[in-house]
């Protein structure tokens, strides 16, 4: 027993010193001339996410103008009024926008925190099913750490992560709000699950499909076996037992609550009601809430700047010709809707693994992706790790995601500054990038399914 407590405490200090270096690592890198201007990168910053529009909608404001007006900044004005300051305040000797770096640092460890204890709740969930199955001695317990504390510090130490918390970018309070929404539905906190998801969705409109898993979450609660199973186990039982064993029968899992999920409807649509009311007051001066409606949805929706990033969707509509752009809008936003109800259907039994894949499909098909998406769903991904069957691919995605990121600056530069190149080599990147999404999705679904 002792021996026991001991290997535990050292899980536990092993995890926290991994969490200080994280930290530690990032605020060196902060600190390098003009932080590596990874700012300026597109895998980075994309046209919704960059600091530097945020500080230009920020001028715009205090020069009694529309932040809108620029056609630079098409975020959140609440982001506009909370960030919007830090972009001009200044430490002499320090480096600049070092209050925004560091708000990035706190929101990267309060995700990883929240990945955490969303982790812990899941494995409590998935003990309590195999044990009602009467097959937790298969539940392994020599893991070094536990799948949480696994996933937390893929999320930290993710590069993807990392440029993305150093590179100027909004992205961070993004993933932050969307974990938030997936801590508050499987902890049954229906408050903070509603706000996480309205503010998420607020931001950056892709994580309203989240709204299916968070209800499965919920009503169901957080990830089990299929219910198919425990009536197999069930129907072997009877046949092998005598009728006073059958008492250990396994217990079936509960049916659907329709309680927490009518709480949920009523906390998201106050939280919708408040969010939208002090946006309307930020902008009752420049348009009003139509403005902010036309400039952030609808930018995202209509596709209007096609400058590169890692999508495919900039290459596409430069491409198109403009009497079939309409079309291909529509067909481009359908792709992800088609996805919803089938994976649904499938994975109502795993609604935490459903939000990863939901999150990984809009990350391959958003107008404007970055890597910090993939950040999301790669942390996210560690939260099944126990429950995987074949990791052995693992490597092979490994190696593609690591050629992906030294080849996408490389293309970038002979295209743009070299002028050796042109938008086919990094669309080619962009290309390999989505595919790996694919095949990373794709591949981990099977185990999780069967």
């Amino acid at each position: 027993m002792e021996e026991t407590h001991q290997r535990k405490k050292k899980k536990v200090a092993s995890f926290w010193s991994w969490v200080v270096a994280s930290i530690i690592f990032r605020l060196i890198l902060i600190y390098f001339p003009k932080n590596l201007n990874l700012a300026a990168r597109p895998e980075v910053s994309t046209p919704l996410t960059s600091l530097r529009r945020l500080a230009e909608g920020f001028w715009l404001k205090q020069s009694s103008m529309s932040p809108y007006a620029g056609s630079m900044y098409h975020g959140s004005p609440l982001l506009l009024s909370l960030l919007g300051p830090l972009t001009v305040k200044r430490i002499e000797g320090q480096p600049n926008h070092l209050f925004f770096s560091l708000l990035s640092v706190i929101a990267d460890v309060c995700s990883a925190m929240l990945i955490r204890a969303t982790g812990k709740k899941l494995q409590m969930a998935y003990s309590y099913s195999l044990k009602s199955l009467g097959l937790l001695t298969q539940l392994g317990s020599s893991e070094i750490l536990s799948s949480g504390d696994i996933a937390a510090l893929v999320y930290l130490w993710n590069p993807f992560t990392i440029v993305t918390c150093v590179g100027l970018s909004t992205s961070p309070i993004e993933n932050l709000a969307v974990i938030l929404c997936l801590f508050g539905a499987c902890s049954r906190l229906v408050p903070l699950a509603a706000f996480g998801w309205v503010i998420s969705t607020h931001l950056s409109l892709y994580p309203a499909i989240l709204i299916i898993p968070v209800v499965f979450l919920l009503g169901y609660g957080p990830d089990a076996p299929p219910r198919k199973l425990f009536m197999k186990e069930k129907y072997s039982k009877n046949l092998d037992e005598s009728p006073s064993e059958g008492l250990m029968q396994p217990k079936l899992p509960i049916g659907f609550s329709w309680r927490p999920v009518i709480y949920f409807v009523f906390w998201a649509l106050l939280w919708s009601v408040y969010v939208l009311v002090l946006c309307s007051i930020s902008l009752k001066q420049y348009g009003g809430l139509q403005e902010m409606f036309t400039s952030t949805y609808g930018f995202i929706l209509t596709v209007e700047d096609l400058s590169p990033n890692i999508g495919a969707l900039w290459y596409f509509f430069a491409e198109v010709f403009d009497f079939f752009r309409n079309f291909f809008l529509i067909v481009f936003h359908v792709n992800i809707l088609v996805m919803i109800l089938p994976l649904a259907i499938r994975l109502n039994h795993r609604p935490c693994f459903l939000a990863f894949v939901y999150i990984a499909i809009s990350s391959m098909l958003k107008s404007y992706p970055s890597v910090g998406d993939s950040a999301l769903y790669l942390g996210l991904l560690g939260l099944f790790v126990n429950q995987l069957a074949d990791m052995q691919f693992s490597f092979f995605l490994f190696c593609g995601y690591v050629g992906v990121s030294l080849l996408s600056p490389v293309m970038h530069n002979l295209w743009i500054w070299r002028g050796t190149g042109n938008a086919n080599f990094y669309f080619a990147t962009a290309t390999v990038y989505a595919c790996l999404q694919v095949l990373l999705s794709s591949h981990y679904s099977f185990p999780v399914v069967a």
